[in-house]
């Protein structure tokens, strides 16, 4: 799920993975892992991430029952 939401907020925004990786401070190649869902990031990258694509960690990691039960829509982020 993680990978897929980033994959999509990513190009929604318009940006390069190499646009995305510099943003992160981190390499292309660590980058296209997150992507591919062969490796995770970091809680505080995770936490980076969330940031530049203003979205929760929740949203990030799938947690949309989580949100819709707090009455936070997830249109909201999308």
């Amino acid at each position: 799920m993680f990978n897929k939401r980033i994959r999509e907020l990513r190009m929604k925004r318009g940006l390069t993975q190499q646009k995305t990786a510099d943003a992160l401070d981190i390499a292309l190649r660590s980058y296209q892992c997150y992507e591919t869902g062969t490796r995770r990031p970091p809680y505080e990258l995770l936490v980076q991430i969330g940031d530049l694509f203003d979205v929760s960690i929740d949203y990030l990691l799938g947690r949309d029952s989580w949100l819709d039960s707090h009455g936070v829509s997830v249109d909201e982020y999308q």
